[in-house]
This record gives structure tokens, sequence and C-alpha cells, in this order.
């Protein structure tokens, strides 16, 4: 089982891939004006001291794998027309994106482990993986701008806000979704070689009826969480029994992040 690491890039690495300044600008041009008018209404003056450092975290609804988390500081705003809520976002778009961030804006990278979910409840492993990209980072201070209802619990030296749907009005925060999402579902796709039975190359370890039958028909492996699925037995009533995530808490959408969308990234 992997240990926690983080992931850190900024613009001075030479070894930082960069995007093909044609074909994947052209690419990432045609998204919607939607995330754009709503970045409009971020008020950046609103959150001192700067810089600014969205966080973000992906995977907190899943049946397998790890809860992964993101941080970003953009160096910059020309590619905020880019961003936008990462579930709603393409496949490609996420990976053009995901490179272009970490060619051009400082991010890290961090996650908390299947066994420490288990032994925390998601809604703590969440809040641990955001600590951990937030402290590595190597920033000393700034704002941290955290998505959802919880600010992250023990994170020194920083000022912090939390922003329900932050990912669709704050750019840090829908830069470190994006970030997030493609650097865990590569995860998931390489795990999808060790164990194929489960398909999680396509449904990234989330609660699909796939999913549920394999389990029933296989059983577990090391990468599931076993808070989330003790006492499941019978995978075509739907009923997942979800132990270990406190109520209200359990709002990212295990049915809204189930597409089967591939994506990559690794520093």
């Amino acid at each position: 089982m992997a240990s926690f690491s983080a992931i850190k890039s900024s613009k001075k690495q030479n070894s930082v891939p960069k995007p093909n300044s044609k074909s994947d600008l052209k690419v990432l041009n045609k998204r919607t004006s939607e995330g754009k008018f709503k970045f409009k209404r971020f008020l950046q003056s609103k959150y001192s001291p700067l810089p600014h450092i969205g966080v973000d975290e992906v995977g907190r609804g899943c049946l397998a794998g790890p809860v992964v988390a993101a941080a970003v500081v953009l160096n910059h705003s020309k590619h905020n027309k880019f961003l936008g809520d990462s579930k709603l976002l393409t496949s490609e778009h996420r990976k053009k994106v995901s490179t272009l961030m970490a060619a051009q804006h400082l991010i890290s990278i961090a996650w908390a482990t299947v066994e420490e979910i288990d032994q925390l409840n998601i809604h703590y492993a969440s809040l641990l993986a955001m600590k951990r990209a937030v402290e590595s980072l190597g920033v000393p201070n700034g704002h941290v701008l955290v998505d959802g209802r919880f600010t992250i619990p023990e994170l020194q030296g920083f000022e912090q806000t939390a922003i329900v749907k932050g990912d669709t009005f704050a750019p840090p925060i829908s830069a470190a979704s994006i970030v997030a999402k493609v650097f865990r579902d590569e995860w998931m796709e390489r795990l999808s070689q060790e164990f194929p039975v489960y398909g999680f190359e396509k449904h990234k370890g989330y609660a699909t009826s796939v999913h549920r039958n394999a389990i029933a028909e296989h059983g577990r492996c090391i990468w599931h969480r076993r808070s989330f699925i003790l006492g499941f037995e019978n995978p075509d009533d739907g009923d997942i029994l979800l132990s270990e995530i406190e109520a209200g808490v359990a709002e990212e959408d295990i049915t809204g992040e189930t597409d089967p969308a591939l994506g990559s990234h690794k520093k």
C-alpha cells in the first residue's frame, strides 16, 4: 500500500511538461463562458493575506482508493477562463488544464490512505489530505480557500475560508479540484492493471453497479475501504453502507463522479 507523499511543481522547474501552445490552448478555449462569468464575482481583495491557496479533494465518496487533495497557487489569472467544476469538464480538458497548472503555477498533491480513511473516517481523512497538500507547497503563509463547509484543523500560519461550491466560484479552488481529480484518476487506472476484476479504470472506485457487483463476486481487495462496505451484502439493492461518513458530509456526489472519464498527469 502506498504511503503518504506530496508532489510539488512550479514554473521554475524545467522537468514540468508543457502544453502544446497551439493545439492544447485551442481545445481549452472552446469551453463555455459560464465558469468565467462566475469567477468575475470572486473578489480577491476579500481574502487576505496573499497568496490565495486553493484546496480541494477528490474521492471522498468512493468505495476504494485514497482520498486525494491538491493545493494550488495561481501565479496569474490568464488561465482562469479554462477552469470550472472538474466534474463538468471533459477528461481531455481536465488533462490539459492539469498540465498547464503544473507548468505555470505552483501545485502540491497529497492524500490520505485507505487505512487512514478507515481509522479516522472519511471527513477527517479528507481534511488531513488537504492539510498535507497545503503544508507541502512550501508557502509559509497566505489565505487558504477550502472547497466545502469546513476549514482545515491544526493548519498553522494561514488564514482560512471555507467556500461552498468553491470550485465554481474561486479560480484557485477550481484549479485544485482539476489537478486532484486528474491525479487520482490516473492512480485508479494503474490499480486496475493490478486488480482488473473491479473495473477501477471505468468508475475510479465509485459505487457504480459494476463495482458493487464485482465486490459481491470477488470480495474486497486491499484498496477497498472496509468502513464503507462493512455489512454491504447485496449490490442490487443499492443500499451502500457508508458507516464512517458523518451526516451531511458525504455531499461529494457518489453519483456525481461516476463518469468513466480518463485523465492523467503525474509529477
